[in-house]
């Protein structure tokens, strides 16, 4: 089985909610193969704090790609795990009700939105003043998704393992109960992050009940700049097509079939004395549209 090929398949063919998990995990396997070289050659990897968010203003502005990057970091793999079961479980229930496009843009805005709270409270709360953080993972894109779906779906009802069968409301008020919680443990930060991103899962639903497509714009963007981007890394096809101009009357004609016949005339005669196989390609075309005309 060609898995490579498989992956490649199912990554071109799949769904948005297929190719944001794919990302993740290989943004988590090519991260860690480095690591290994790293390691064996006995130096630091610090490629993380580049595309991690920095919680100092002025580092983050040397590096501000990591609003985006950040999103699709994971140090551990059961911090993946967890993020992407969650993910597919919640964007399969978003996609059951908006296309792909809208599950992409709250994805994407929602974790800049989660950084925006982390940096704000980073700078603002007299308890980060002497703290120097860095945010990464999905989790705050992932609230964006749950609290988007449960704003505009609360009554639907989902099975919990051991648990038993809850309202979607009351799966995002939980989640959202620990993250306000959990600020004062050992991953404020994050915490932070995931009340930004439930944030806008909400601001973008209702912004969406009024007409309003927030991420309208971003979808766009990134439909052209992907289209645009296949367009380079295509191969361009070589073959060139030319057309033959129509015999402007009976004279032009008569003479065209003249040529023809001479060079069909020409090829019998070259087989007569030499064979077949003597032929060159060119001629052998000739001989092949002669024969189905």
């Amino acid at each position: 089985m060609d898995i490579a090929g498989e992956i490649k398949r199912t990554f071109k063919e799949g769904s948005v909610l297929t190719r944001l998990i794919y990302l993740n995990i290989g943004v988590f396997l090519v991260l860690k193969i480095v690591g290994v070289f790293f390691y064996l050659a006995g130096q630091d990897f610090q490629l993380l704090q580049w595309l991690a968010v920095p919680s100092v203003t002025e580092v983050l502005v040397q590096r501000p790609w990591t609003p985006i990057s950040y999103m699709f970091l994971h140090t551990g793999f059961i911090h993946l795990l967890f993020n992407m079961l969650g993910l597919f479980w919640f964007g399969q229930l978003f996609l059951y009700h908006f296309e792909g496009n809208k599950l992409l843009s709250v994805y994407l805005l929602g974790g800049i939105v989660g950084a925006a709270f982390y940096i704000l409270a980073y700078n603002l709360f007299p308890v980060f003043n002497s703290v120097y953080g860095l945010l990464l993972g999905a989790s705050a894109s992932l609230f964006a998704i749950l609290v988007a779906i449960a704003v505009y779906d609360p009554n639907r009802e989902i099975h919990l393992f051991f648990i038993g069968r809850f309202p979607l409301k009351y799966v995002a008020a939980f989640y959202l109960l620990l993250s306000v919680i959990g600020i004062s443990s050992t991953n404020p930060g994050g915490n932070i992050a995931h009340l930004g991103g439930a944030f806008w899962g909400w601001f973008y639903i209702s912004q969406l009940r009024k007409g309003k497509d927030l991420g309208a714009g971003l979808a766009t963007f990134l439909n052209k700049a992907g289209t645009y981007l296949l367009g380079l890394f295509k191969p361009k096809s070589r073959m060139k097509v030319s057309y033959k101009k129509p015999p402007r009357d009976d004279k032009e004609y008569n003479r065209q079939k003249n040529v023809q016949q001479d060079e069909i005339n020409r090829i019998l005669d070259k087989i007569g004395k030499s064979g077949y196989d003597s032929l060159t390609k060119q001629e052998k075309e000739i001989l092949f549209k002669q024969g189905k005309g």
